[in-house]
């Protein structure tokens, strides 16, 4: 295939492909039935001198977009709604032009594959064919190693052609005179985060804690609680921003679990605030990597909200991160009787998910997932428990503390 005709079709970067025409296929029942997402039952990866060919297994048809992004070099596959029903240790070997893969639920109806790559590769061709069976069909991407300028032309067409769709959850408008709290479950969907043991993932993981923490607040009934995500879904850093402030939130609680490489003796719960300066190195890594969530789910983040622009929004700011540390500090208050707490369990750092000038709001590292005492209590239904409630009165306080400041009647009974 001539070099030319490659450089076109990757150009264009949306690349429709329809998957076995003739519609759904008796595979399986349960992934053929009629409004049921699409199965993808196995997954390889062949490389052959120069190229590299991707492979999935799908039970039905699907329509397919490719794109490419630098920084770092990644092939970017979009599908309609996938249910991946792959080994937990997919993707993750390297081979050929491809480093690696995630894949997962990107947003309401839509699915990703992300790729990323050893070498700039672009797409020399797709094809789908039966399986063996004929009853599920085998798209192929095949990748072929391109030079730097050619692939920098091909991302910067695909940039231009492709705008993301708002992953922000729909926001119901209700008239409440409650406080609103915004619950945000880390990660989510093609994005897992921090792995631990036992093919425990952090997104798992802090939506199940930020679920519980949700109905525990619920108990009492003083507050209105909304989540950036109550499901496995990939939601922009952005778009957690943009909901918190849609929603008028009066405090925004991220849930996270961090993991550190041949750190089984780093231990312990810490609360972040936000801030231009990072408190110590160690925070200002870890608000890098968090930073880098959207880049994991192949996403520009170039268009960030609430960049402080004039004095006015100086003074909400300074003002907003005054409550923002107060809340932090009766978080550690609450914990340091049920929790193990890092040496140094409040700090501050560049969080972008902090980054709403006028919605208090922190950042909670439950603990890490890579020391497996951390882990166990992690997974502990009763440590949960107490965490869950320590929060709630944490919240409590705030809130008290906050209408008691404004010499207005608190909504709290």
């Amino acid at each position: 295939m001539p070099f030319p005709f490659i450089i076109r079709l990757i150009g264009a970067c949306l690349v429709a492909i329809v998957v076995a025409a003739g519609g759904e296929r008796a595979w399986a029942a349960e992934g053929t039935k009629p409004g049921t997402p699409t199965i993808a039952a196995a997954a390889t990866v062949e490389a052959d001198g120069g190229k590299t060919r991707f492979k999935v297994t799908l039970s039905k048809a699907v329509t397919a977009q490719v794109s490419v992004m630098e920084r770092p070099d990644r092939v970017i596959i979009d599908l309609p709604e996938v249910a991946f029903h792959l080994p937990a240790e997919a993707g993750r070997s390297k081979e050929g032009l491809i480093a690696s893969y995630r894949y997962g639920l990107f947003a309401p109806g839509r699915s990703r594959v992300v790729m990323e790559l050893t070498h700039p590769a672009v797409v020399s061709g797709m094809t789908t064919a039966p399986d063996a069976t004929g009853a599920a069909t085998i798209l192929t991407i095949e990748l072929s190693r391109t030079e730097r300028e050619d692939f920098r032309k091909a991302a910067v067409e695909s940039s231009a052609a492709t705008k993301e769709a708002s992953t922000a959850p729909t926001v119901q408008e209700t008239k409440d005179a409650r406080p609103v709290i915004m619950i945000d479950a880390g990660h989510g969907g093609i994005d897992p985060g921090a792995a631990g043991s036992g093919n425990v993932v952090e997104k798992d993981l802090v939506l199940s804690f930020a679920q519980r923490l949700k109905k525990k607040l619920e108990e009492s009934g003083r507050y209105k609680i909304v989540m950036t995500r109550d499901h496995d879904v990939f939601v922009s850093l952005g778009d957690r921003i943009r909901a918190a402030r849609t929603t008028q939130a009066d405090l925004f609680i991220s849930i996270h679990a961090d993991s550190i490489s041949g750190g089984q003796e780093v231990r312990g719960l810490t609360v972040y605030t936000g801030s231009e300066r990072a408190s110590d190195a160690d925070s200002a890594r870890l608000a890098d990597r968090e930073n880098k969530a959207d880049a994991v789910a192949g996403v520009e983040s170039g268009d960030m909200p609430d960049d402080v622009s004039d004095i006015l929004m100086e003074l909400t700011l300074r003002e907003t991160r005054g409550f923002s540390h107060g809340f932090a500090s009766r978080l550690v208050g609450e914990f340091d009787s049920v929790a193990r707490l890092n040496k140094n369990p409040h700090r501050q750092a560049r969080f972008q998910v902090l980054r709403a000038h006028d919605v208090p709001s922190v950042l909670v590292e439950l603990g890490y997932l890579s020391s497996q005492k951390d882990l166990d209590l992690l997974m502990s239904e009763e440590w949960r428990a107490r965490m869950v409630s320590a929060m709630s009165v944490a919240v409590d306080r705030f809130f008290s503390a906050r209408f008691a400041r404004r010499g207005t009647a608190a909504v709290l009974p």
